[in-house]
């Protein structure tokens, strides 16, 4: 039976870790600032943006939520990412996704680039992209950070490593698989296009699954002894909570594996607190 990756425990390191970085920032006379956006009422948005700020109070970060509804118009929302980025005493900004597409259209990335890329604390500016692909210091998404660090809790050296992502999502599966390959992985990226994503997971030492397909990963997909890595938070007609990996049989077959819930979603939040305090320490010039 796999090891569980205990993504609470992880995340709780982190955020000790970030805890004491703020306390310090404190202690200099600074104050650290992070500032959400959420537009409508979407009951999921509701509560990660609920558990961020619980987050950022406990680590002692100053949390403002700016809330604009479901009817508001693409011009109000871009003139408050406007101001947010403009406002030195904000550090971070943070669209909350999915925005209404009655109100974005197919102008989400213009909206997105209003950001500040110094405050862009989910990674998603083009700036912060290019940062990413050409190995430069930059913010990089919260979830594919909080996929890195789970895997190098197991498999610190993944140097020669095969590794295989499922789900090329720009939050997600992109990210993480620059970051895996700038660990000198061998990765290939695997989408709904891709013909008979099975014949690459077999042959995988470490498969990450982030395609929002609940169960997509099954037992006959997976070489004895790989790490999994389940993103995908899904829930069924019933209300069951499951991810994109059958869990109970994988989990048979692989020597590591992480739960849903309770694996990668409190390392996404762990690392957005990460991102945050960084973006303070370059404005800050620390």
């Amino acid at each position: 039976m796999a090891q569980i990756i205990d993504g609470k425990a992880l995340a709780a390191v982190v955020c000790i870790e970030v805890a004491a970085e703020v306390q310090k920032i404190k202690a200099q006379g600074g104050v650290v600032r992070f500032a959400a956006v959420l537009v409508g009422d979407d009951p999921a948005s509701q509560i990660y943006v609920r558990n961020k700020q619980r987050a950022c109070e406990k680590a002692g970060i100053e949390f403002t939520l700016h809330t604009l509804p479901a009817t508001c118009q693409y011009e109000d929302l871009t003139a408050l990412i406007r101001r947010l980025s403009a406002d030195k005493n904000v550090n971070g900004v943070l669209l909350q996704l999915p925005v209404p597409p009655a109100v974005v259209g197919d102008r989400l990335n213009e909206v997105l680039n209003l950001i500040d890329p110094q405050k862009d604390v989910d990674g998603l500016t083009l700036t912060n992209a290019a940062s990413l692909v050409e190995g430069l210091d930059g913010l990089v998404p919260c979830t594919a950070q909080g996929v890195l660090y789970a895997i190098n809790s197991v498999c610190p050296d993944l140097t020669g490593k095969n590794v295989v992502v499922v789900g090329r999502s720009r939050i997600v599966g992109r990210p993480t698989a620059l970051l895996l390959n700038n660990q000198n992985a061998t990765v290939a990226l695997c989408h709904r296009r891709t013909h008979n994503v099975a014949e690459f997971t077999r042959l995988a030492d470490v498969v990450v699954v982030a395609a929002g397909c609940p169960k997509l990963l099954t037992a006959d997909m997976v070489k004895k002894g790989a790490i999994v890595i389940d993103v995908g938070i899904n829930r069924l007609p019933d209300g069951e909570l499951v991810g994109d990996v059958d869990y109970e049989n994988v989990a048979k077959k692989a020597s590591a594996i992480t739960p849903v819930p309770g694996g990668i979603g409190p390392l996404t939040i762990a690392f957005l607190l990460k991102n945050i305090v960084a973006a303070y320490r370059h404005q800050n010039r620390l």
